[in-house]
């Protein structure tokens, strides 16, 4: 990753026919466009590729996230159960909802532990977001059955996973709504873009509604749409969505060149004293565009994150000291300092996240690096990144 990495003709192609027509809007127009649809081709060949019903591209994955909530009938005060571990677009859309973000353990998956999840489940929970993060799977079998024990709706945060799978079936169709992300840095991009799918029709036209402002798209007009709920706009251009849909369909061959460049790291870096690697619940499943390790404990991934930058190794995330992803930097959260927030100040117990303690997810996000995928690398590049992170990893 990320798709970025081999743009060429076919993304020139796809962008050139909707320049050629003028149309950018992804609605309407239809004998201006002549027959270029970008955002509906798009949105038919993803749901045939990950095996599911419904698909609606948005703006972006943080958009996706929204408007999955808002198809799902979530807002104030519900409780959402969500990682430490995510970028911040997770907590984010649950604060934009009204709705209230509550934390629950991550294990060496480096995403949610279903048991942990069953722990914090309350009177007022009503739906959980596993985050499939670093491109591999939570344990989403044993997320699934907690969720339906409890009667909870299942949004999957898949953004940072497309092409993964657990047991054969992609990620993101696990659950009520799943969520992709196509910007910049992700396996494929739009430049900006994202996308929600379902099995569900009702909840399929809820979300497609939601995005375009609550329009019904039913008639032909689209001046005489009805608007059967209040919604936003998270609509796609045709621009972006020309891209992904070139990209889309490279998938394959991104998935094959990460999965082998993994495959040869992770090699080359087994037997090192004290070093695991993360916890894959299906090996086959991870669509490979990280790969994560653990070391012994605080002191020496710290020693390490330094050694490896040093090295020239670069790409590689000390996640504990991220700002975006790890709840530990996110003192904006703990501040409550965004208007979306009021919701939250409103309620007569508001949560105190400076008091939030996630000992068993510090206690692994202290000891986790994790090194970006490039699909760039030669086999030459690669040997050369194995030896130098074993001089820095094995002394």
């Amino acid at each position: 990753m990320p798709g970025f990495e081999i743009f060429g003709e076919e993304e020139r192609t796809q962008v050139g026919h909707v320049l050629e027509t003028g149309v950018l809007f992804r609605y309407g127009f239809d004998q201006a466009r002549n027959g270029h649809w970008m955002a509906k081709t798009f949105e038919t060949e993803l749901a045939q590729r990950l095996g599911i019903g419904y698909c609606h591209l948005c703006a972006s994955g943080t958009a996706a996230l929204s408007t999955a909530l808002a198809a799902c009938g979530i807002g104030a005060g519900d409780e959402v159960i969500i990682p430490p571990f995510t970028f911040v677009a997770t907590m984010e859309a649950v604060l934009h909802a009204g709705a209230v973000p509550v934390f629950a353990e991550i294990d060496e998956t480096l995403c949610l532990d279903p048991e942990a999840v069953r722990r914090v489940i309350t009177g007022q929970t009503k739906a959980v977001i596993p985050v499939h993060m670093c491109g591999a799977m939570a344990r989403i079998d044993a997320i699934k059955t907690v969720c339906d024990q409890h009667d909870l709706i299942l949004i999957e945060d898949a953004c940072q996973a497309l092409g993964g799978t657990f047991n054969h079936q992609a990620l993101g169709t696990f659950g009520h709504m799943g969520c992709f992300s196509f910007d910049p840095v992700k396996t494929i991009t739009c430049g900006e873009g994202g996308a929600v799918v379902t099995h569900y029709e009702r909840l399929y036209h809820r979300a497609e509604a939601y995005a375009d402002h609550g329009h019904d798209h039913t008639g032909k007009d689209r001046g005489l749409e009805g608007h059967a709920i209040l919604g936003a706009n998270f609509r796609i251009s045709e621009l972006n969505a020309a891209v992904g849909l070139a990209q889309l369909r490279k998938l394959d061959r991104i998935l094959e060149r990460q999965r082998l460049h993994k495959k040869a790291l992770k090699e080359g870096l087994s037997g090192i004293p004290g070093l695991t690697f993360r916890e894959l619940p299906d090996e086959k499943g991870d669509s490979a565009t990280f790969l994560s390790f653990l070391l012994p404990d605080e002191s020496r991934t710290r020693e390490a994150a330094q050694g490896l930058a040093e090295a020239g190794v670069d790409g590689c995330f000390y996640w504990y000291e991220n700002n975006w992803h790890y709840i530990r930097q996110w003192d904006h959260l703990k501040a409550l300092s965004s208007a979306a927030s009021l919701p939250l100040t409103l309620l007569k117990q508001p949560p105190d996240y400076a008091r939030v303690s996630l000992s068993q997810s510090d206690a692994i996000m202290k000891r986790t690096l994790s090194m970006l995928i490039k699909l760039s690398w030669t086999e030459a590049e690669i040997r050369e990144r194995i030896d130098r992170m074993r001089k820095v990893l094995a002394p």
